[in-house]
């Protein structure tokens, strides 16, 4: 039987596997940034990021969004692995398939049509990884997980260095270095673990895959409208304000990828622990004090991006992007919210009630499309900032309240409130530009960090205390 304190540990433990790996990749997309503004005009850095934009959204459509239903079976003890493995192979090969008959349709896409071959091979590739790298996650191949990320990091420099630099094809190049990095990959994880074994088209079990797609079906739509509520903005920006707005807006989208980054490390090891620990009588304390500390770390990472987004901007891109740093205050206060909706997700996750999941994203994507029309056409790109904070407040808050019915997390509402408008006031003041900006900008700050610093040397003394104790 676990001790409880393992639960912690393991968490932790988890994270650091899964940072080497999603570390490298993620902050490698942030370090290149000066190179694809370097060698891309700001038109078709807008562009080509579009097309990157559109295949994360037909990435879940073409796979039936299998690969949330792979790690959540997959973990379970009781559950064929062949059939789960079997399954996310039936599903991607059923929907690209459809997608191959719509090829009439998608080629005649506006601002994407020049590139649809390519982003079909794109699509293709990345579902493959995809449900490679979930599969490995949920056999608990942690340790090659990570390898896998350093060295998809590689083969994405190699690559870019290839076809931008010395081959010099431009948005081309771009797209199809991300093709070939996850091609590699694919080769790689099937080779090292052995995965062809676990394919069983004859034995197939239909029962398993029938509760897969029972579960995993209804987070489709719930991804679409994930991808409208962070990735639609940018499509409206360069339909009301140009794809030179719309360069610049991405390359400002890069900075607040570094708390996404985090996020994403943090929820790749939360989503095990959620489901192989979140079942014990000490959840609703497991719960709160994971996000307590992971809100507390957001906020403090959120407030040093806007702090210095002028100065990290000097450094990362190109001097014609510069003025970009503009759009990226609230943008990395929408992203906080974003880590903490992610959070909340995890809670569905464990209790299996995607159908939630599908409500709530469907009432921040309505409520982000709306506010994109106005605000973008009020404020050009900062419009656009401000209704993707507005629309995962607005998620955080549903699911907040929902998610109570199935664990009760101590959101400590007064403590998350002054620091949402702690980092609100930061934003104001730079995007303001007021005299002496880095004085006033310090208060909030040092604020921010007094209110949240607690709850983080809280959680790695508990840490640190289950492994005293343990050894």
């Amino acid at each position: 039987m676990r001790k409880k304190g393992d639960k912690y540990t393991r968490l932790v433990s988890n994270t650091m596997l899964f940072g080497i790996s999603t570390f490298s990749s993620k902050v490698l997309s942030f370090l290149l940034t000066r190179l694809y503004t370097s060698v891309l005009a700001q038109a078709s850095f807008g562009v080509v990021n579009l097309v990157t934009i559109s295949a994360n959204l037909l990435i879940p459509l073409v796979s039936l969004g299998i690969s949330n239903a792979v790690i959540r079976f997959g973990l379970e003890k009781n559950v064929s692995k062949d059939g789960v493995f079997t399954g996310g192979l039936v599903s991607i090969g059923f929907g690209f398939g459809l997608m191959v008959l719509l090829y009439p349709l998608i080629s005649r896409v506006p601002m994407v049509s020049d590139y649809s071959f390519l982003l079909y091979i794109y699509v293709l590739v990345s579902c493959l990884r995809t449900l490679c790298c979930q599969f490995v996650r949920a056999k608990m191949y942690t340790r090659l997980y990570a390898i896998d990320g350093i060295l998809s990091t590689i083969y994405t420099i190699g690559f870019n260095l290839l076809f931008l630099v010395v081959l010099k094809l431009g948005p081309t190049g771009y797209l199809l270095s991300i093709i070939c990095a996850d091609a590699l990959s694919v080769i790689g994880l099937n080779l090292v673990a052995v995965l062809p074994q676990y394919i069983s088209f004859r034995r197939f079990d239909w029962t398993l895959y029938k509760a897969m797609l029972r579960y995993c079906l209804p987070l489709v739509p719930a991804l679409m409208f994930w991808w409208i509520t962070s990735s639609s903005d940018q499509f409206f920006i360069s339909y009301i304000s140009g794809p030179e707005a719309n360069g610049l807006y991405a390359a400002a989208y890069k900075v607040p990828t570094v708390v996404s980054i985090f996020s994403t490390i943090f929820t790749e090891a939360w989503q095990l622990s959620a489901v192989t620990d979140g079942q014990d009588a000490e959840r609703d304390r497991f719960f709160s004090n994971i996000f307590s500390a992971l809100s507390g770390v957001s906020f403090i990472i959120g407030g040093a991006l806007i702090y210095g987004c002028r100065l990290i901007m000097r450094f990362l891109v190109a001097e014609d992007y510069f003025d970009a740093w503009l759009y990226i205050p609230f943008l990395v206060v929408a992203i906080v919210f974003s880590t903490m909706v992610s959070f909340l997700n995890s809670i569905y996750m464990v209790e299996k009630k995607s159908g939630r999941s599908l409500v709530t994203m469907l009432i921040g994507a309505l409520s982000n499309i709306v506010m994109n029309w106005f605000f973008i056409r009020w404020w050009g790109p900062s419009g656009a900032a401000l209704a993707t904070f507005f629309s995962y407040a607005i998620i955080f808050i549903i699911r907040a309240l929902d998610t109570r019915q199935f664990i009760k997390i101590d959101f400590a509402p007064w403590k998350l409130l002054a620091s949402t408008t702690l980092l609100c006031a930061l934003s104001f003041i730079m995007v303001a530009q007021v005299k002496m900006w880095q004085f006033w900008c310090a208060i909030p700050m040092a604020l921010l960090l007094a209110l949240n610093a607690t709850s983080l040397y809280k959680g790695v003394m508990q840490v640190l205390h289950k492994r005293l104790k343990r050894a």
